[in-house]
């Protein structure tokens, strides 16, 4: 099953909390990154965040996690440690490159993020990797691999043909007009591409 999964950025919107009801009520997952806040003010975020989803992926803030009972962490690769198996159940890791994606494999984690694979204003300036990339990653690790980077209804299709497991997105959700006719939108796409 092709999966999706919302980044958060809640400066992109004004009705963050919301906005990310909605988007649980819809079955997205959430990865919480808000890696701009402290650690202190990202776990009173979490807390009111799993009030209303508690299925959230917590990012980079392990000890909050741990504080906060949440078993589902999301990391940058330079803090993945194999020793993090026994403290969370699913253990995802951001890759920006083949190398990086067998490195978070080897050390335990459960899938990866690849990206920036199509042009976004979030890595302005920056040459997105494309799909070739993506496609290298997902032929050479044996975890579920995520792309990242651009996502949009229109481009769906060329990360299916990758091989990817789904679509991680921020800006389509944290910037749309009407989240359930975002969903809509993209959810349309995933099942007319199968």
């Amino acid at each position: 099953m092709f999966k999706v999964i919302c980044v958060t950025n809640r400066t992109m919107c004004s009705d963050f909390l919301p906005r990310i009801q909605m988007l649980s009520q819809n079955g997205i997952e959430i990865i919480l990154r808000e890696k701009d806040l402290s650690e202190q003010a990202y776990e009173q975020l979490a807390k009111q965040i799993i009030a209303l989803c508690p299925n959230v992926v917590l990012h980079t803030y392990i000890n909050a996690a741990k504080r906060l009972g949440v078993k589902k962490i999301h990391l940058p690769i330079h803090l993945m440690h194999e020793n993090f198996k026994k403290d969370f159940d699913t253990i995802g890791v951001s890759v920006h490159s083949l190398e990086e994606a067998a490195a978070a494999e080897k050390m335990g984690a459960h899938y990866v993020t690849v990206g920036h694979i199509f042009a976004t204003d979030c890595k302005k300036g920056l040459v997105p990797r494309g799909t070739e990339f993506l496609r290298e990653i997902v032929h050479t690790i044996t975890i579920p691999v995520y792309a990242i980077g651009g996502i949009s209804p229109q481009n769906i299709d060329f990360i299916r043909k990758a091989g990817a497991a789904g679509v991680c997105i921020m800006s389509g959700f944290m910037r749309c007009e009407n989240v359930d006719k975002y969903w809509e939108e993209i959810n349309k796409m995933i099942h007319f591409t199968t």
